[in-house]
C-alpha cells in the first residue's frame, strides 16, 4: 500500500467519522435519556396503579409491559439514529408478533380473561364460588388461571379463558347466606308446636341473623311427612356451625316436645 492509498483512506475515515460522529453522540444521548425515561415511567404507572387499588398481579404485569414496549421502541429509534434502515427490522417484529400470537392464541385468551376477573373482580381470593361445574375457595388468581380449593382440600387449576366466559355463583360476596333446611315431621303433629319449636330453636342460636329475618313455613305436604322450610341466615364464617347446630338443637327440642320425625319402619310378619 502506497502513500496516496494511504491518505485517501485516512481521508475516507476522516469523513465518516465526520458524518456519523453527531450521529453517534445524538444516539448515545437518546439511549441515556430513554433508559431513564422507561424506568420512570414504569415506576410511575405502577405506583399510579397501586394508589387506586388495581391488583399486584396486574399492575405488575402491566409494568413489565409498559417496560418492554418502551425498550423495544427505544432500541429502533436508536439504531434509526445511526443511520440504520429499520423498516426491515420492525417487519420481522411484525412477523415473529403474529407467529408468537397464533402460536399461544389459547394463552392469549386465558390472559385476556385474567384481565377480565382482575378488573371487575366477580371474586377475589378467599371468596366461596362455583364455576365451571367446580366448587370451592378461591386461593390464587393468576394472569393466566384460577386456583381454587375445594371442600375436601383438592386443588383445582380453571383457565381464566373459561371463568370469564362462564357463569359464576359466588357465595359469600355478600358477607351472608342463607342455610335452606327441610325438617319433617309426622302427619299427627301439631303444626303450630312445631312450627313454635323450630323458630325457637332458631332464636337460641346467637350465630342466626336477626336482620335477614329467619322464616319457617309449610314447604310440602309429601307422602308420609309434613315438610317444613327452615332458612336462616348467617354470616359465612358461621354457615356451617348455624346448619349443624339448628340440625342438633332440632332434634332435641322435638323430643322434649314428643314431636316424631317420620322414618322408615320394619314390620316384622311371622308366620305360623
Amino acid at each position: 500500500m502506497n502513500a496516496l492509498e494511504i491518505k485517501t483512506y485516512y481521508i475516507k475515515i476522516q469523513e465518516l467519522v465526520l458524518e456519523y460522529s453527531p450521529k453517534f453522540v445524538v444516539a448515545v444521548l437518546i439511549l441515556l435519556i430513554g433508559l431513564w425515561a422507561t424506568s420512570f415511567i414504569t415506576k410511575a404507572a405502577k405506583k399510579l396503579m397501586l394508589a387506586r387499588n388495581v391488583e399486584v398481579t396486574l399492575s405488575t404485569f402491566i409494568g413489565n409491559l409498559i417496560f418492554w414496549t418502551l425498550r423495544i421502541l427505544l432500541f429502533v429509534t436508536v439504531i434509526s439514529k445511526l443511520g440504520i434502515e429499520t423498516s426491515s427490522f420492525v417487519a420481522v417484529l411484525g412477523a415473529a408478533g403474529l407467529a408468537i400470537g397464533l402460536s399461544l392464541q389459547g394463552s392469549l385468551s386465558n390472559f385476556a380473561g385474567g384481565i377480565l376477573i382482575i378488573l371487575f373482580k366477580p371474586f377475589k381470593i378467599g371468596d366461596f364460588i362455583e364455576a365451571q361445574s367446580v366448587l370451592g375457595t378461591v386461593k390464587d388468581i393468576k394472569i393466566f388461571s384460577t386456583v381454587i380449593t375445594s371442600p375436601d382440600n383438592k386443588q383445582i387449576i380453571i383457565p381464566n379463558a373459561a371463568l370469564s366466559n362462564g357463569v359464576i355463583t359466588n357465595y359469600t360476596a355478600n358477607g351472608f347466606r342463607r342455610i335452606d333446611l327441610i325438617i319433617s315431621v309426622d302427619y299427627k303433629t301439631d303444626l303450630q308446636l312445631a312450627k313454635t319449636t323450630l323458630e325457637n330453636v332458631l332464636k337460641s342460636i346467637p350465630e342466626v341473623l336477626s336482620e335477614p329475618e329467619p322464616v319457617v313455613f309449610i314447604n310440602d305436604l309429601a307422602t308420609s311427612s309434613i315438610d317444613f322450610a327452615v332458612r336462616p341466615f348467617a354470616k359465612n364464617e358461621h354457615f356451617w356451625k348455624v346448619k349443624s347446630d339448628v340440625l342438633e338443637k332440632t332434634k332435641k327440642a322435638f323430643d322434649l316436645a314428643g314431636i316424631e320425625i317420620p322414618f322408615p319402619h320394619q314390620v316384622e310378619i311371622h308366620k305360623e
